[in-house]
């Protein structure tokens, strides 16, 4: 049966009448991102307590006092910091496998669930106010009480049976239901998913689990570097990775070959993809996790870190009818994050745009998303093929990566589309030189090519910690500047703090080099000059390369002068 509304509710236990109902909606109809009964709380209709019991009424759920109930450490160890705070539940009992857990948000009705994937055990709810449960996470899950990656990881080396399986495993006495058991135990699933939150709290992009001879390594990339965990015990390799291939629906008994999966976490009702990639090695198999959080990936072009008049020429280009619009730079620079927002930007009712990706790591509404797979013959040439017969205005294609993608995306730009894709080259200009490689004409290049994008992304100083300081001569020289041409200007760097995990950075953004196909451009290139000639010209036609973009963000105080180095070496 399905609850009732939270208004009508009200209305039944006397708090308020249908008068002030009507005018709660109207309100609501006007702030449509607020809840009803905070609202009513913001209007003074209604206090806390009773919009607790509103609650707890709508979804037939006892409320609890949390204050006057003591909680055994034993219970509070169901659910660590992380997720305690992440879910605002408190767990109150444990009992015949069943955790109850205290929550002020009930409405909330993927909670449950999400828990219950998380711990392997069923979940009740009850219901407290949010001032109970503030109050709780506060006294029970104060920063230096709680779980941490390390304690778990000595609650590990420290399980005498866990050991004893580990071992019975190695020597080869476990059969695949043991190897299975051990995976599903608490304390395996435990290390595990404090990992995975981890990981999503700080905004990372991967998680590695790496077995050596003598350890098992677990890192973390945010910000495109790597920081490395406490590492687990080595014994317990196995059970971490047969874990997780669980989760992924791969096959544990193959140890010998590459596997790919997809594991779908729920985390306060936003779902969370995590790509997985197995490889078997020396010592073990290894393990990399993309982790594709929507949330965190800003799908605007706003956002992706182009300047004004950068963006304004991008949008000009990407509203063409028909043409061929590159974004290159290496593996990780936020190519695909960039023509995804150029998507969103395009993705109106009167258009169709379609796909054809390796894999899909974004579902996009509106949009048509093809995923590749070569093991049954679906590469990007006979999707992009495909494609075309659908009658889409605008495609993208993930990567041009041999001769047959290009022409058919030359062949689709003529007949009237607009082909958005990458390329990996070092900047704008010798992505011409790498599509004359593939052995497309210089005329074709020229008739159909509309702007190349080259893209790189460089750390962020962490706006917390940030500081003033003075480069040395080296920097300098590395950048080809004297102190004369710095005079008035001013440089910045993180000290470390615990906001960025004494790192100094915090987020990415993006440096880029726009190549706009023009007249002498296209001379140059269907005269077959070299890539230096042609970014002399786009230069004087106003192009920024890399390096100088990179400055921008410096002497902006957004990053360092190393990221920029770093990033723009090729300068």
């Amino acid at each position: 049966m399905a609850a009732r509304r939270i208004g009508q509710v009200l209305v039944d236990l006397g708090y308020i009448d249908e008068e002030q109902l009507e005018l709660l909606l109207e309100e609501q109809a006007q702030r449509p991102n607020e809840k009803l009964g905070q609202i009513a709380i913001g209007l003074n209709m209604l206090n806390e307590d009773q919009l607790t019991q509103a609650l707890a009424e709508q979804f037939s759920l006892p409320v609890v006092n949390i204050s006057d109930l003591t909680i055994p450490p034993e219970v509070l160890a169901h659910l660590t910091e992380p997720m305690a705070q992440l879910y605002r539940a408190i767990p109150i009992s444990f009992r015949n496998d069943v955790l109850t857990v205290a929550m002020c948000e009930p409405q909330n009705l993927s909670v449950r669930d999400e828990l219950r994937n998380f711990l392997g055990y069923e979940v009740r709810v009850v219901v407290s106010t949010p001032r109970e449960i503030d109050a709780a996470l506060d006294r029970y899950y104060a920063s230096d009480k709680g779980d941490s990656v390390e304690s778990i990881v000595q609650e590990l080396a420290s399980d005498k049976d866990l050991l004893a399986q580990a071992m019975a495993e190695e020597g080869g006495e476990l059969d695949l239901a043991s190897a299975e058991a051990l995976a599903e135990s608490a304390p395996v699933r435990k290390l595990l998913n404090m990992v995975f939150l981890l990981g999503i709290k700080d905004h990372a992009s991967d998680l590695h689990f790496e077995p050596f001879e003598d350890e098992f390594k677990i890192r973390i990339k945010a910000d495109g570097t790597l920081y490395e965990m406490v590492p687990p015990p080595r014994h317990l390799a196995s059970a971490i990775t047969t874990r997780i291939k669980v989760m992924s629906n791969l096959d544990i008994a193959e140890r010998r070959l590459p596997q790919d999966g997809r594991i779908r976490l729920m985390l306060s009702g936003v779902p969370i993809d995590f790509r997985v990639s197995v490889l078997p090695t020396m010592f073990g198999e290894s393990v990399v996790c993309r982790i594709l959080d929507k949330s965190v990936i800003s799908l605007d072009l706003n956002n992706v870190g182009m300047s004004p008049e950068l963006m304004s020429q991008f949008r000009d280009v990407i509203k063409r009818p028909n043409g061929i619009v590159l974004v290159t730079g290496p593996t990780g620079s936020g190519k695909t994050t960039t023509l995804y927002a150029a998507l969103s930007e395009l993705n109106v009712i009167t258009e169709k745009l379609m796909t054809t990706e390796d894999p899909v790591e974004y579902d996009i509404d509106g949009i048509i998303q093809m995923p590749i797979d070569a093991e049954i013959g679906n590469t990007f040439a006979q999707c992009l093929r495909s494609i075309l017969r659908q009658d889409p205005d605008k495609v993208l294609v993930g990567e041009i990566r041999d001769r047959e993608t290009a022409e058919i995306a030359v062949q689709a730009s003529l007949t009237g589309h607009l082909v958005f894709s990458t390329l990996h080259t070092n900047d704008a200009p010798n992505t011409i030189t790498r599509l004359r490689d593939m052995g497309i004409p210089e005329f074709l290049i020229t008739a159909t090519l509309q702007a190349i994008l080259a893209q790189r992304l460089v750390r962020r100083i962490c706006t917390k910690c940030r500081e003033e300081y003075q480069p040395s001569e080296g920097l300098l020289e590395d950048l080809g500047l004297s102190r004369a041409d710095i005079r008035g200007k001013k440089f910045y760097q993180g000290a470390g703090c615990v906001a960025c995990n004494n790192t100094g950075f915090k987020g990415r953004t993006a440096i880029h080099e726009f190549l706009l196909m023009n007249e002498e451009i296209r001379d140059l290139v269907l005269r077959n000059e070299s890539s230096a000639k042609v970014r002399e010209a786009a230069q004087r036609n106003g192009m920024t390369t890399l390096r100088e973009a990179g400055l921008k963000k410096v002497f902006d105080g957004i990053t360092t002068i190393e990221e920029v180095i770093r990033e723009t070496a090729i300068d």
